[in-house]
């Protein structure tokens, strides 16, 4: 008889009643989708073994923050030999860095990362000071164009995202094509140096060339410790707040909403990825709360995986991006205003693909929530 596959994780969660971190085992039986945990401190079931359709096989990595019946539990370590080897074998992590000059490309470059079958985990939009970027380019401190490359780098925004999958290293230098654009243009026309690069400095982006590397690069940028990292570039200026539902960045969604927020001419100030808690989510959409019938499954669906934080500013902002994320129903706003971006991403009133700022005076005090308070 054969015995039936089940994958083990360690998780903790954050109890805000007892402000205590809370250690399980979690797991999971992909025959059914069911999941089952285990309080491992007090040496007893937690809950039973129960079908839990949210939860899919590719989200079990260790470092990902799920949300199972409300709670968001964070993956630290694999519960056993079995799990380690079946699903964290050829796991890594990378850094991808878009560079000032492909920007404005962000969402294309997205959109390949995520066709490509690599999840970006984190994400963050800033600007390199000069004494950053010679930190970051340490190594190439010797070379000729060392100086121009910091010129360069330094000369606009950024944006800094960890990438996860099977050999991520390695695909997603595929996906870049060689160093200098030009070559890249010839040996690798698809590849993203080929198609936004402009030399072999001008590039679009970068990679880490090995996992060495890569744990380096993504702890300049997302620290393990107290410490900060690049500061993120938000202006709190003529600005409106758009987030990037949960379940819009699951389905793969972000590169083309970003694209068609960019080509409606809104400008993209600061990105960033966070990961809510319900205490936060429900902090953000307190205004909702007594007023809106769907208040407790807003919560839950913003802290129901990672979203994008977005500043988005331009010309009467708050105003125009709202009517330009249409009416909070995708089947109302099909009907009436099917070229917004709920009625093309939003698959019902809660999964509506975005929140967007709904009165112009609360612009500033959202995107300050996230970029300020959340990022502080």
């Amino acid at each position: 008889m054969s015995v039936e596959e089940r994958f083990a994780f360690l998780a903790e969660w954050y109890d805000p009643n007892a402000a205590l971190l809370r250690r399980y085992q979690l797991l999971f039986y992909p025959k059914d989708g069911s999941v089952e945990m285990f309080d491992v401190k007090n040496q007893r079931i937690f809950l039973r073994r129960t079908k839990y359709d949210c939860l899919h096989l590719e989200d079990l990595f260790v470092g990902n923050r799920l949300n199972i019946f409300s709670r968001q539990l964070h993956l630290i370590d694999y519960g056993d030999q079995h799990t380690a080897s079946k699903l964290g074998s050829k796991k890594q992590r990378t850094l991808a860095m878009i560079k000032p000059d492909a920007v404005a490309k962000m969402g294309t470059i997205i959109q390949l990362i995520n066709d490509a079958g690599l999840t970006i985990t984190k994400a963050k939009m800033t600007t390199f000071s000069r004494k950053e970027a010679v930190d970051f380019y340490a190594e190439h401190q010797s070379k000729s164009f060392f100086n121009n490359l910091l010129q360069f780098i330094t000369s606009g925004p950024i944006i800094a995202m960890e990438i996860f999958g099977d050999e991520a290293v390695a695909a997603w230098r595929r996906l870049l094509g060689p160093t200098d654009s030009s070559a890249a243009r010839t040996e690798a026309p698809d590849s993203v140096r080929a198609k936004f690069g402009t030399d072999g400095t001008k590039n679009a982006a970068h990679g880490s060339d090995s996992i060495a590397s890569a744990a380096r690069e993504l702890e300049f940028f997302f620290p393990s410790t107290v410490a900060h990292g690049p500061i993120n570039t938000a202006t709190y200026h003529h600005c409106t707040c758009c987030i990037i539902k949960p379940h819009a960045v699951a389905e793969g969604l972000t590169g083309n909403i970003l694209n068609a927020i960019l080509d409606a001419g809104f400008q993209i100030t600061a990105l960033q990825m966070f990961s809510m808690d319900r205490a936060n989510a429900e902090e953000f959409y307190e205004v909702y709360k007594g007023v809106v019938a769907e208040y407790v499954s807003m919560v839950e669906e913003l802290c129901a995986g990672p979203c994008i934080a977005l500043e988005i500013c331009g010309p009467e902002a708050p105003k125009a991006f709202r009517e330009f994320c249409g009416p909070a129903d995708p089947e109302i706003a099909r009907h009436l205003r099917p070229q917004t971006l709920r009625a093309i991403f939003g698959k019902n009133k809660l999964k509506n693909a975005v929140h967007c700022t709904d009165l112009p005076e609360d612009g500033i005090l959202e995107v300050q929530y996230f970029f300020k308070i959340l990022d502080g």
